[in-house]
């Protein structure tokens, strides 16, 4: 179908790339394949965050019915990357998902029922009880994730896992929420979901089935000291949020898809 003839996109989500090149093919046809089989139209957003391999060419060149198109960030960090995907969307749902595609893709079903019933934000959550995580890294990232999480949790609207790449908002709350982001770093989730909350919207959290993948550009030696430097600036900005995560503890865990790169 031409693009005269396509429907216009009810979902985008954002891919945040800087040196995929590797990755990159795999996880572009594992969400392309999933996106094929939604209810609704979606649009794939690339964001190459000042990449020096070959991620941009590799977007440019990418062929398929689900529209894949490729934004620059020439600013670098995950918070910038996702920053300028979310405010390049236009469709009434976004939201983001990791190169890797970790995450299994399957929970977008879930993802799209919840926005349509009028939750305006749905994060997946490594610390549901009905997940399903598998390889969570090494003790020592898990336990700084996990003590991350305690100290963050009340900006957060009380999300138990707020660094899951795998994040949906009601589209226009996004582009607010990105419009005020400032986190340039890994700790930006935790800024973008208090600027959600502090504009009245709850978070649901749902459970995921996620695997840990090799070439994750987190280090706790070189990372950890500017996380909390972040996290400092964004408490004093923002201080404690008022409402509450709103935790789906009866949801249905989805299945594995396989749809992940190995």
């Amino acid at each position: 179908m031409g693009a005269e003839g396509r429907r216009a996109a009810m979902l985008e989500i954002v891919v945040p790339a800087r040196n995929e090149a590797g990755r990159l093919p795999a996880g572009l046809a594992a969400l392309c394949e999933k996106l094929n089989d939604l209810s609704v139209p979606a649009e794939v957003i690339v964001v190459d965050n000042a990449s020096t391999d070959g991620t941009a060419e590799i977007v440019r060149g990418w062929r398929d019915p689900v529209p894949v198109r490729l934004v620059h960030c020439a600013e670098r960090g995950k918070g910038a990357a996702v920053r300028a995907g979310l405010l390049s969307t236009r469709a009434p749902y976004a939201g983001f998902v990791d190169a890797d595609m970790a995450t299994d893709l399957a929970a977008l079903d879930r993802v799209l029922d919840l926005l349509g019933d009028g939750h305006p934000v749905v994060v997946g959550s490594r610390r549901h009880p009905l997940s399903d995580v598998q390889d969570y890294g090494r003790p020592l990232r898990r336990l700084g994730a996990i003590t991350f999480n305690r100290v963050v949790r009340d900006l957060a609207g009380d999300v138990p896992d707020t660094q899951c790449g795998f994040k949906f908002f009601s589209g226009p709350l996004a582009r607010a929420a990105a419009a005020d982001l400032r986190t340039t770093g890994f700790a930006f989730d935790v800024e973008l979901l208090m600027h959600c909350v502090r504009r009245g919207a709850p978070v649901t959290d749902i459970p995921v089935v996620w695997r840990d993948q090799p070439g994750s550009t987190f280090s706790m030696a070189r990372h950890s000291g500017p996380c909390l430097r972040d996290l400092a600036r964004i408490r004093a900005m923002g201080g404690r949020a008022a409402a509450p995560a709103r935790s789906l503890a009866d949801a249905p865990l989805s299945s594995p898809s396989g749809a992940g790169p190995g």
